[in-house]
């Protein structure tokens, strides 16, 4: 693990000083092809009979008046995390291989992946607060500068007022944690007795936090503006791995630190959860931008794993896990495949296509198979999610699961929709027929993403087998 942060930081170092174009996005591209190689490496030989952190990374700061230990580790939980954040980051950077400011952009997605990195194996809270904050910067960077419409300044000001704000409260928590324990060690922390109160008071502060990245309803305003403004790598990362920051931090903190708050505010959130699953799915439906319609989505199947997430059962924290790991391959490749066509078409509303599968029957493919996936059919990587997740939920709450069964009915109505009026219909001659289909290094993009999300939906066991334990342990511990 120590060698992958080296390596992104060298990169990040070397990019400034590279001025060949060529050799700047060939270096680019085999850095982050090492550093996937290598995180692979770490998934290959981790200990699934173990609940301990492994791969452990220790740096004290220790004074009299100062208690912080630097300690990076990973977890069944972490480590897929992990290995999809390098994965996703790869193909972003083959993604923008012809942009003329690849050196640019690739020093962002860099940065965005050294601090992902270590957001996901910290186990100090202060230094997981930090690069969690951090992370926005190389974000609202790629955004605001990228973006591509003109209300791309609202939207990036919009997605760091929201997740900003939210993390303030959390600071406040951090501190005062700080000045009652003297150290901020996830691990000292887990056996820390808080009281009722206390628990409850710093159990919120860390909720507005998470539930503004996941986005929970209400939350959720800034998403739907930041995809539609964000350049395509862009969404690919806010849908593939940023939204999943919330759901680690209920996991990894909220859980652990404040147990009797979580159960307490259990209501709470099923409440939001639903609203946000039924609300996210309608206005999906009404939607005429195809990244829209893919945001409320994300929004609707976040909300369903926040639901799993507070089953407190097993098999819920399960699916949980499934489904972010599996949303962040299939809204990957939906962004991916929407921005394929705007390099081509200079357009995302959906009144400007018909009939493409004439003049892109590869493109077509790709898009029926990734659509099934995100309407969660079996064979597929969400199926596996969203049935346990619905299991999960029925075992703690049938009223809940039936509501939340709605989300995945609407799921299918307006991913068909979206489908059936890029794809099918009358050929569009004046906007869609002068181009061809896919290019070997879209193809290249789009083959491994679909190969995982396959893989998972007829083998899942490979991958579960990872985070059984570790989501086993923080059920016992509600």
């Amino acid at each position: 693990m120590l060698a992958i942060f080296f390596i992104i930081s060298l990169t990040i170092l070397v990019l400034f000083f590279l001025k060949n174009l060529s050799l700047i996005r060939q270096f680019a591209l085999s850095s982050a092809g090492i550093i996937l190689v290598l995180a692979c490496g770490l998934v290959a030989t981790f200990d699934t009979n173990q609940y301990f952190f492994q791969h452990l990374i220790t740096c004290p700061l220790g004074t009299d008046s100062l208690n912080i230990i630097y300690i990076f580790g990973l977890d069944g939980i972490s480590v897929y995390f992990f290995f999809l954040s390098c994965f996703l980051i790869f193909l972003c950077l083959l993604f923008i291989w012809e942009e003329p400011l690849f050196r640019e952009q690739a020093i962002n997605l860099f940065l965005i992946e050294l601090f992902l990195l270590l957001i996901f194996s910290a186990l100090d809270l202060f230094v997981f607060y930090v690069f969690f904050e951090a992370v926005l910067i190389p974000m609202f960077i790629i955004i605001g500068v990228w973006g591509s419409r003109e209300r791309k300044v609202r939207a990036v000001y919009l997605f760091f007022f929201y997740t900003l704000c939210g993390s303030v409260l959390m600071l406040i928590s951090i501190l005062y944690i700080y000045s009652e324990v003297g150290t901020l060690n996830l691990e000292y922390l887990i056996a820390w007795d808080f009281t009722k109160k206390e628990q409850i008071f710093l159990w919120l502060t860390f909720f507005f936090s998470f539930a503004s990245k996941i986005p929970m309803f209400p939350f959720h305003i800034w998403l739907p503006e930041a995809h539609v403004e964000a350049p395509t790598v862009g969404s690919v990362l806010l849908a593939g791995i940023l939204l999943k920051l919330g759901v680690y931090g209920f996991l990894r903190f909220s859980f652990l630190l404040f147990p009797e708050a979580s159960l307490f505010f259990a209501p709470l959130v099923y409440v939001l959860s639903i609203l946000g699953v039924i609300y996210a799915s309608l206005t999906a439906i009404r939607q005429t931008d195809m990244k829209k319609i893919i945001a409320y989505s994300s929004v609707a199947h976040m909300n369903m794993v926040t639901l799993g997430i507070f089953s407190f059962n097993i098999i819920g924290t399960e699916g949980a896990l499934v489904q972010s790991l599996s949303h962040g391959f299939v809204a990957g490749g939906i962004f991916f495949l929407i921005g394929m066509l705007y390099t081509r078409y200079h357009s995302r509303f959906i009144y400007y296509y018909g009939g493409v599968v004439h003049t892109m029957p590869i493109f077509s493919s790709f898009f029926l198979l990734f659509t099934l996936a995100n309407i969660a059919l079996p064979g597929t990587s969400s199926f596996v999610g969203e049935f346990l997740l619905l299991i999960g939920i029925y075992k703690n709450s049938v009223v809940t699961c039936i509501f939340s069964a709605l989300g995945v009915i609407l799921s299918g109505a307006y991913s068909l929709w979206l489908y059936n009026r890029i794809i099918f219909g009358n050929l569009k001659i004046n906007y869609t027929i002068a181009f061809l289909d896919l290019s070997k290094r879209e193809f290249v993009i789009l083959l491994p993403i679909l190969f995982f999300i396959l893989i998972i939906g007829i083998y899942p066991s490979i991958f579960t087998s990872y985070f059984h334990i570790s989501a086993q342990q923080i059920c016992l511990w509600q």
